[in-house]
């Protein structure tokens, strides 16, 4: 794990430029938001996500998140089935605050075109960069 400023970056992650992180496991994509992101948003109170079996899109909007300071879009850093939800976070949407990289994961994907979706979201090397461009705007 480096930190940048305030901000965790782990090693073994990719980056998607609309704050999530996505982890490639056993052929399976784990989606998580950065901590940049909630950082920025403070306390978040409110997750709406997509069901199981769901069909999300690299790019594109899938689900809602509401903080004390703003209503966010989540945008899939990669396009695939959904195969599992984070349910936790109904309840205890704050998990996206306390555990980003952790128990605060979002949804876990089946990716229907990893090879050029990973192409198109930024590797460790290049989210260390982007992350310092955020601290001096953040």
């Amino acid at each position: 794990m480096v930190k940048v400023e305030d901000y965790e970056v782990p090693e073994n992650l990719c980056y998607h430029k609309e704050y999530l992180w996505a982890s490639v496991e056993d052929g399976k994509v784990k989606i998580g938001m950065i901590d940049f992101a909630q950082k920025q948003l403070h306390d978040i109170v409110y997750v709406e996500l997509p069901s199981v079996g769901d069909t999300i899109t690299q790019n594109e909007p899938f689900g809602t998140l509401e903080s004390v300071k703003a209503v966010s879009d989540f945008v899939a850093p990669v396009s695939g089935t959904v195969e599992a939800v984070n349910e936790e976070l109904e309840s205890k949407p704050e998990l996206l605050n306390e555990d980003p990289y952790g128990e605060g994961w979002v949804l876990i994907v089946a990716p229907s075109n990893l090879d050029a979706d990973l192409k198109a979201i930024l590797n460790f090397d290049a989210a260390v960069e982007w992350h310092k461009e955020l601290a001096k705007e953040g």
